[in-house]
């Protein structure tokens, strides 16, 4: 909105008793001009206006990177799935090349919907879940303790049930789990990286302003206002240097843990939050197979009530993997360290 060099002098240069009438944008540009360098001054006070909520936002964007690494790296429920995708593939592979990975790309994780089983609708994450539901779901039942207690089969189909609602509760309470990482996918490094310079650049401005205060003669006002800019300066230099260092933690965070799950962080260099896009599209899928398989369960235990059978059993999703998986829920578990 500022004028140009050519309408500064005009307005300056026009005089009072032209026959032409100054309209009220232009007389107020006009006293504005009177004003020693206002438009670098304003410009100052603009980027001293915003610098306190750009501050805090990149502080909180940063603090929201650190929770999604350390979510990631500490989520048992996370590390659970990864383990017992990575048990199925092997059993899914015996025999081959495969049978005996070690790892997984994380990538994989948004394939596992494509993996479908014998009726065409079931895939290989819905099979996953079931496992990991029931395990989960015994262990939240304490069934550990009572596995010496003779049980009839209506009473075992009912502890099945109860398992599988508690399990189910767990695996679904994920993505809350990792909601930073959800928040982290959304961010842009590049834009962060942006800010934070844009930030360190803009105390130029005040710098600027500074000297060309100096210059004029150096009335009351003119002093106090150099006062002011240089009280901010030296608050603003201090902000800026715990922010870099801030963003230099956090970043060397999303590597770190890149590398964790990946093995080599120079693929991602390009696009470093990769992992929590990657993360968050996985725990868009699971929320939905989870709704799905919770359907399923009722109408198999609606199903299997009417009459109930002679020993009711929960049907298997994929029966060729049925009977031949030994998941842990135990916290001392070694975890995984999934590498490309």
């Amino acid at each position: 909105m500022a004028p140009t060099k050519e309408d500064e002098y005009k307005l300056k240069d026009f005089k009072d008793e032209s026959p032409f009438k100054l309209g009220p944008a232009e007389k107020f540009l006009k006293e504005v001009l009177d004003v020693p360098f206002a438009f670098k001054r304003v410009d100052a006070m603009l980027y001293i206006t915003n610098f306190d909520s750009e501050v805090e936002y990149l502080k909180r964007s940063f603090e929201t990177l650190e929770a999604a690494c350390e979510e990631l790296r500490n989520s048992r429920m996370f590390l659970k799935l990864l383990e017992a995708v990575l048990k199925t593939g092997n059993r899914m592979n015996v025999g081959t090349d495969r049978g005996d990975a070690h790892a997984f790309k994380l990538d994989t994780l948004l394939k596992l919907v494509d993996i479908k089983g014998t009726d065409g609708k079931t895939t290989l994450l819905h099979f996953v879940v079931q496992e990991i539901i029931r395990l989960e779901g015994s262990c939240l039942f304490g069934t550990n303790q009572y596995q010496t207690a003779e049980k009839t089969p209506i009473s075992a189909f009912q502890d099945e049930v109860e398992f599988r609602k508690l399990g189910l509760q767990v695996v679904s309470g994920l993505g809350g789990e990792l909601m930073n990482v959800k928040k982290a996918a959304a961010m842009d490094s590049d834009v962060l990286s942006s800010e934070v310079a844009k930030l360190a650049s803009g105390i130029t401005k005040i710098t600027e302003v500074l000297k060309l205060n100096e210059e004029i003669a150096m009335k009351e006002s003119s002093w106090r206002f150099s006062e002011s800019m240089n009280g901010f300066m030296k608050k603003a230099e201090e902000e800026i240097v715990m922010l870099q260092a801030q963003e230099k933690a956090a970043l060397s965070l999303v590597k770190e843990i890149t590398e964790y799950f990946h093995g080599n962080s120079a693929k991602e260099e390009a696009r470093p939050f990769r992992i929590f896009m990657v993360v968050r599209d996985f725990l868009s899928i699971l929320d939905h197979v989870c709704k799905e398989v919770g359907k399923i369960n009722e109408r198999t235990i609606c199903s299997s009530v009417r009459p109930m059978a002679s020993n009711p059993t929960l049907p298997p999703v994929f029966p060729g993997l049925t009977g031949r998986h030994h998941y842990s829920s135990s916290d001392d578990d070694e975890s995984l360290s999934l590498s490309a």
